[in-house]
């Protein structure tokens, strides 16, 4: 399948994947016709997902069965007049169901919007009318009804409604006002393919970021953004097709599209999917070891929960290999998951505006901690704030050089937001808002959002370095570096910190100065947090992000 859109398959190094990275672009490239229906005509038996959950199901699906399924999802669609160009939001947590839908409105050039489950009324509201949704496809879970319900009345653009049972849940009660997709779907008529789909340039994806620092923008995807994961799942994931696959992310965030569908597909591996309602490190090990998973890939969070269990305790023989992205990789978690698995984890990044920017492809050594090198696909700098390119060991903006030809898996722009997409992108470079700083191997290094980086007694301090020393205390759960104004430096750093259970009875002034020794000894003596606090629990978003900008905004009252 991938010899059909690169023009070289395999590499072999740096140098080969920078020279030869080059897509092959069809006219009106629909993924779902173009690859996943291109499986099910050549490979029908072979299984493209393998799909478990918590409350004890599991399904298995060839291509040739998505293909029916997608084909009978789309005419069920068509019955509740979704066609093309409309705005869906699919609220499905990991029920089978989110990726037949996703692959349904791909045929119907229906535009997809994902989101979390653990939206309420005002942001169903704020989603639905920013983005004009017309049909919303959720799980039949009380709350996540009840909220959209709550949002209807300030929502005229929502014409359908639509409620999926889990098989567990056969047979439950949808409540008023919802079709039920259980009852209806089976009998949805026979699917002919719409005379005109999609221009590869059309808006196929949209997703709400996690709103770190204000309300959450709108990113609009076209046709080839799809595409652009080939290399997140071929190359960085390192998938073939024998592969089994396992990304813990859920479908709301665009971390699902990286690593549980296009990619993955893209290399006929298996996705696997682990349907849960809370994560435990366990249990995800249980499963890894039951269904053979031979490839990872999750948030350094995760990570950090995992290498607190005995991994000897469980048969995971069959992993191979294993990734990392969403948030910055803190060293400390890549030396001990490595010392008890002899794996090394090959760090990404991206933002929900693109497709992977940086990362470590297998032929590459990983520096730990480091988001790797420019994907091949994008044409990567770091500059200062005059806009000229920063020397190496400089910290500067990462931005996206993009000249006249948008790259494959870059977005569109910010959705009926001209004067916010022309702040992010203009003069043919798109500024990602995201500090880093190059080594002499041309490796990149993360420092922080440019809002958080701290500017003291003449130093600019990024939150990750200071986070990444604190993080290899024991007592350290997790913490927030944010800066907070002083007189005589300007600003000050401010550690936030969550204590593991033992360490919360000698929180204290004591605990305050070992921690400041502590990083002291780790990274530049100028970093260390001249305050600290201890909480039970830090501010995030519904993604799952530290909100940093809510930290500030307490320190001032």
């Amino acid at each position: 399948m991938v010899e059909r859109f690169l023009k070289q398959t395999t590499f072999t190094s740096v140098e080969d994947y920078n020279k030869n990275l080059k897509f092959i672009i069809p006219e009106n490239f629909n993924f779902a016709y173009d690859v996943m229906d291109a499986w099910a005509a050549e490979q029908p038996d072979k299984l493209a997902m393998l799909w478990t959950s918590d409350r004890g199901e599991e399904l298995r699906f060839t291509f040739g069965e998505l293909k029916g399924q997608t084909d009978r999802t789309a005419a069920y669609f068509q019955q509740l007049g979704i066609g093309k160009g409309d705005p869906v939001m699919l609220i499905l947590k990991r029920h089978y169901q989110w990726w037949l839908s996703m692959l349904a409105l791909h045929k119907l050039g229906a535009v997809a919007i994902p989101a979390t489950h653990m939206l309420t009324k005002k942001d169903i509201i704020y989603r639905n009318t920013r983005a004009s949704v017309k049909a919303i496809i959720c799980v039949n879970d009380e709350y996540v009804t009840s909220q959209i319900q709550a949002a209807m009345p300030e929502s005229p653009t929502v014409k359908a409604l639509i409620a999926v049972n889990s098989d567990a849940e056969r047979g439950k009660a949808v409540p008023e006002g919802f079709h039920n997709w259980e009852e209806e779907w089976k009998d949805a008529p026979v699917f002919h393919r719409p005379a005109f789909v999609n221009d590869n340039d059309d808006t196929m994806l949209m997703y709400f970021t996690s709103g770190t620092s204000g309300e959450p923008k709108m990113v609009a995807h076209d046709y080839l953004y799809a595409m652009g994961h080939l290399t997140t799942g071929v190359f960085w994931h390192n998938l073939q097709e024998d592969s089994i696959h396992l990304t813990v992310a859920d479908t709301g965030w665009g971390k699902a599209v990286w690593g549980k569908f296009y990619g993955q597909w893209f290399a006929g591996a298996t996705v696997f999917v682990f349907d849960h309602e809370k994560f435990n490190a366990d249990t995800m090990l249980r499963q890894m070891e039951k269904y053979h998973i031979t490839s990872f890939c999750a948030p350094p969070t995760i990570y950090r929960f995992m290498i607190r269990e005995d991994l000897s305790k469980y048969d995971l023989s069959s992993l191979r290999y294993c990734c990392t992205a969403g948030e910055a990789l803190n060293p400390a978690v890549f030396d001990k998951f490595y010392e008890q698995t002899g794996i090394r984890l090959m760090e990404g990044f991206g933002q929900t505006e693109t497709t992977m920017t940086l990362g470590t492809m297998p032929w590459m050594k990983p520096k730990p901690g480091s988001m790797g090198i420019p994907n091949a696909q994008y044409n990567i700098d770091i500059v200062k704030p005059d806009g000229t390119s920063c020397e190496d060991g400089e910290k500067g903006e990462i931005v996206v050089r993009v000249g006249d030809r948008k790259p494959i898996g870059l977005f569109k722009g910010y959705y009926r937001d001209e004067e916010l997409t022309r702040k992010a992108w203009h003069d043919g470079v798109y500024y990602t808002g995201d500090v880093a700083w190059r080594d002499e191997d041309g490796y990149y290094w993360f420092v922080g959002r440019i809002d958080d980086v701290i500017k003291s007694s003449g130093y600019r301090i990024g939150p990750f370095e200071v986070e990444s020393a604190l993080m290899t205390h024991p007592a350290v759960v997790e913490c927030a570096i944010t800066g907070v104004p002083d007189d005589i430096r300007g600003m000050v750093v401010k550690a936030t910190v969550v204590l593991g259970a033992e360490w919360k009875a000698k929180a204290g002034d004591e605990l305050i100065k070992e921690l400041q020794v502590h990083v002291k000894k780790t990274t530049a003596p100028y970093k260390y947090p001249r305050i600290i606090e201890f909480v039970d629990e830090l501010p995030k978003t519904i993604s799952g992000k530290i909100r940093r900008v809510e930290i500030r905004e307490n320190d001032k009252k």
